[in-house]
């Protein structure tokens, strides 16, 4: 009988347990169909997206240099001939590339070519899909093509923790750069498209900003503390672990292909188009430009602290983590400058720029690693400005003045980025060679500042700003951002279309396609008294407007 007794109790506790289990997996799933909820979990799964794309771009940087040395050992053990000494753990990123440092790290300069065209693989291929990555995300939505960069982001991994030859690692790269190409692109464009009001996609952007600025600057150490330790294999099995969660928790959470909401989305605008829009080409070469200066120093600045101030290993290795701290700080004082002032973005992107370009041409005059330090948080901090005014924008930008459908528009940014870390590894070190480091920071320096100017080309749409007097009186809530005049232009426009009224409005209200035609004349305090006058006279049915 106790017996009995015992297992129909243990019966009864295992039920208990059971529909507890499934209470709280119920209220998951409710939880989860909750606008709010999702899209906080969707800014974590596309936040971790963007980690480990950047900490896999970057953790190679100490471990693959270092691992083809050894590679080339063997390979002249076998054929008869003198091993030559190893680099360092962070060869490559001591500059040892692209014929920079060959002789004073005594690998042969067919091995440095090869680390640079293995390093420089992954944005090249990156660029070229770009273009047709965007278009496909524009056609399916946002969520399949993340799922699609998310799978081929954890094959590149394993290919790069088991491959053992030049050729699989250099197929791994490329493999990696075709995952950044769909994973990024949809993981941004995703972003822009949840977070609808301004200051909430200044805030999500600046979040994915500070998670790639921490896989960048964090990945080097780690890849090279467990490679130092535990071999080549388990860095990389670590971050495909994290990928492989990351995208069960993206079949969890969106099930895409149970999501059937693309069908009823507009079309996008083509990519074409969108490149030959002035304001969206002005961002796209600012962000180019402003990237130049990290993407050349990564590969050239640790031979040049050797040589210069004989920085020993781990100063070399650790140059680039202190900057992490600056860059988070640049994202949310851009985030909080813009949520006051939005019509401003132009003016932190431009402010970044000056920034980026003082702190690249202070670098060369530093004698110790401790001075080397501030110019180098200076171009983050700056990059930081520069990316969180201006990514928000070029959504913005698609807003005012094409299709709000963002899979193109942030493919141009993916592929202006592309173009900064494709160069990098392939052209800095020969700059470096030919007319040496001081010019190279001179050079980079000077064409940052020399373009901050061209953002003043964006201060027609920045300027835009609602009304909050008629959104008051139409819609009854605070004041949210720009994208608040621009519905109301929208809302009014489509009213008077339905309801037949013929009103007449002056030039700047019907004038040309360009956000200076959409810019409303307002006062000092958001106030415009022809819009109040009209909203007296559509108070009756403000209904319709909620």
């Amino acid at each position: 009988m106790n017996a009995e007794g015992g297992s129909s109790g243990l019966a009864r506790s295992a039920a208990v347990k059971l529909s507890e289990m499934g209470a709280r997996t119920k209220q998951l799933g409710t939880a989860m169909r909750d606008p709010q909820q999702q899209r906080r979990v969707i800014l974590v799964i596309v936040c971790v997206a963007l980690l480990l794309d950047n900490m896999l771009y970057m953790v190679i940087v100490p471990i693959i240099p270092d691992y083809l040395a050894d590679l080339e050992n063997e390979q002249a053990e076998r054929a008869g001939g003198a091993p030559q000494p190893n680099g360092s753990a962070y060869g490559y990123g001591s500059g040892s590339g692209n014929g920079t440092g060959g002789g004073a790290r005594g690998r042969s300069g067919n091995l440095d070519v090869q680390i640079g065209v293995l390093f420089a693989s992954k944005a090249i291929l990156q660029l070229l899909v770009n273009p047709l990555s965007g278009t496909f995300i524009d056609r399916v939505g946002y969520d399949i093509p993340l799922l699609i960069g998310l799978t081929v982001m954890f094959l590149s991994t394993c290919i790069f923790a088991f491959g053992e030859n030049y050729a699989t690692l250099f197929a791994a790269r490329s493999l990696q750069g075709l995952g950044s190409a769909f994973a990024d692109t949809s993981g941004l464009a995703m972003i822009a498209d949840k977070y609808t009001e301004e200051a909430e996609r200044s805030r999500a952007l600046g979040i994915a900003l500070a998670f790639i600025s921490f896989g960048s600057l964090v990945a080097p150490p780690f890849g090279g503390v467990l490679y130092e330790f535990a071999g080549k294999r388990v860095p990389f099995l670590v971050l495909a672990f994290v990928c492989l969660a990351d995208g069960f928790l993206f079949l969890t959470v969106l099930r895409p292909f149970s999501n059937r909401t693309r069908e009823n989305m507009p079309a996008g605008t083509p990519i074409y188009r969108l490149m030959v829009d002035p304001y969206i080409a002005v961002v796209a070469g600012a962000l180019t430009v402003c990237n130049i200066p990290l993407a050349f120093l990564e590969p050239t600045i640790a031979n040049w602290m050797e040589s210069t101030m004989h920085s020993t290993q781990w100063q070399m290795g650790l140059t680039w983590l202190p900057a992490f701290f600056p860059h988070v700080l640049g994202v949310y004082v851009t985030v909080r400058l813009a949520a006051r002032h939005p019509n401003l973005q132009w003016f932190y992107g431009a402010l970044g720029m000056v920034i980026i370009g003082a702190s690249s041409c202070t670098v060369p005059a530093c004698k110790s690693f401790g001075e080397l330090v501030a110019p180098l948080c200076g171009i983050c901090f700056g990059i930081a400005l520069v990316d969180t005014a201006l990514l928000p924008t070029l959504a913005f930008l698609v807003d005012v003045r094409h299709v709000s459908v963002y899979g193109s528009v942030y493919a141009i940014a993916d592929i202006s980025y592309s173009v900064a870390y494709a160069m990098g590894p392939v052209v800095a070190g020969q700059i470096v060679h030919n007319l040496g480091f001081v010019q190279l920071n001179l050079g980079m320096g000077l064409v940052n500042v020399l373009y901050a100017p061209a953002l003043l080309l964006l201060r027609n749409v920045c300027q835009m700003r609602p009304s909050y007097s008629e959104r008051d009186t139409l819609l009854e809530e605070a004041p949210q951002g720009l994208y608040d005049a621009i519905r109301l232009e929208e809302r009014r426009a489509g009213k008077s279309k339905n309801q037949k009224r013929k009103k007449k409005r002056g030039g700047g209200d019907e004038g040309g396609r360009g956000p200076a035609a959409n810019c409303l004349p307002v006062d000092e305090n958001g106030f415009d008294a022809s819009k109040a006058q009209r909203s007296q006279s559509d108070e009756s049915s403000g209904a319709e407007f909620t």
